[in-house]
């Protein structure tokens, strides 16, 4: 068997309703015939929406193919004796034109109840975003569920959501469970557990291209709903230029930010798990034995378990997301 090596991937790009053009005139990222482009998925193992290897011997596999033959030395021994053939992260770049719809998600034990696969914890790297963007994350207020359907069923549900106002680089984590919503005028990038499961509570009242309304999950969502109100909701981080900074620690995921100006050489040599890194500005040039692969801004490469050693070359100023499971 040959041996693994970097690979890319190709994107698949999502039409949504809420969806518009900055994934082709500000990432590059060509969706071709698509009137708009709501997300691009750069790295899923999501059943019926695999991701297909790019480059090298391996060309033209999805990605739960190859995680099923080479398990632990693609994925890492713990990740596949906990997760199997499925690859556990999904990593999108989403393109909100409009709000998206007011949603919740179910943690793993409500998925598997309802035999949905696993629940869907999230976080959001802001990679743009216009001026005076806003997203919603969780309630202003103390609330429970009585509360919650007054305002739901009122039509004033907008007053007790918390809304942000967002800024290139702001990290939200969005537990499964927590009420959330992008705006409009944000381009971010999206880190997720393996799902797609998603409760949509409300719509803005808006119709589709048939003068539909999107079907709602009102009663699926009540059991999924964490009503606790937080006093804050943005995730606080530091960078320092050419060291690599913790910014989500989570049973489901860890994502470190690397912001470098100069050559990074990384050892992998005591993590168990592959490793994904995402481009969010810049390029950067990843070398690995006599190899070398050009990364561009909202592009990935995935880093087999096996893979220990690599160095990262930038094009002037590069920031990237290194995802993995601890």
């Amino acid at each position: 068997m040959q041996s693994l090596y970097p690979f890319k991937l190709k994107p698949i790009f999502k039409d949504k309703i809420w969806g518009g053009q900055r994934i082709r005139q500000h990432l590059q990222l060509d969706f071709g015939n698509l009137p708009n482009c709501g997300e691009a998925w750069l790295v899923s193992g999501v059943d019926g929406n695999p991701t297909i290897i790019s480059n090298g011997y391996l060309a033209g596999n999805e990605l739960n193919e190859i995680v099923e033959v080479f398990m632990g030395d693609l994925v890492g021994d713990r990740v596949y004796d906990r997760f199997g053939d499925v690859f556990p992260i999904l990593v999108k770049v989403i393109d909100s034109n409009d709000w998206l719809s007011i949603q919740v998600h179910p943690d793993d034990a409500l998925a598997q109840k309802r035999k949905t696969g696993y629940g869907k914890t999230e976080m959001w790297y802001v990679m743009q975003a216009d001026e005076n963007a806003e997203l919603i994350s969780g309630f202003n207020r103390p609330t429970d569920e009585k509360s919650y359907l007054e305002h739901l069923n009122s039509g004033k549900l907008k007053e007790i959501m918390n809304f942000e106002k967002v800024n290139q680089g702001d990290v939200f984590f969005i537990p499964a469970g927590r009420v959330h919503a992008l705006g409009p005028g944000t381009v971010i990038a999206e880190i997720q557990q393996t799902s797609d499961t998603t409760y949509r509570i409300y719509d803005w009242d808006r119709k589709d291209h048939l003068g539909q309304m999107r079907e709602l999950h009102t009663e699926e969502a009540l059991e999924a709903i964490d009503y606790k109100m937080h006093n804050s909701y943005k995730t606080p981080y530091h960078t320092t230029e050419n060291q690599t900074e913790k910014v989500i620690t989570s049973e489901f995921f860890t994502t470190n930010i690397l912001q470098f100006s100069e050559a990074i050489r990384k050892d992998y040599s005591e993590l168990d798990s592959f490793v994904i890194l995402l481009c969010t500005e810049g390029s950067f040039e990843l070398k690995w034995e006599d190899q070398s692969y050009l990364v561009k801004k909202a592009e990935t490469i995935l880093l087999p378990n096996l893979i220990k050693e690599i160095e990262l070359f930038p094009s002037v100023k590069c920031t990237l997301l290194e995802v993995y499971i601890a």
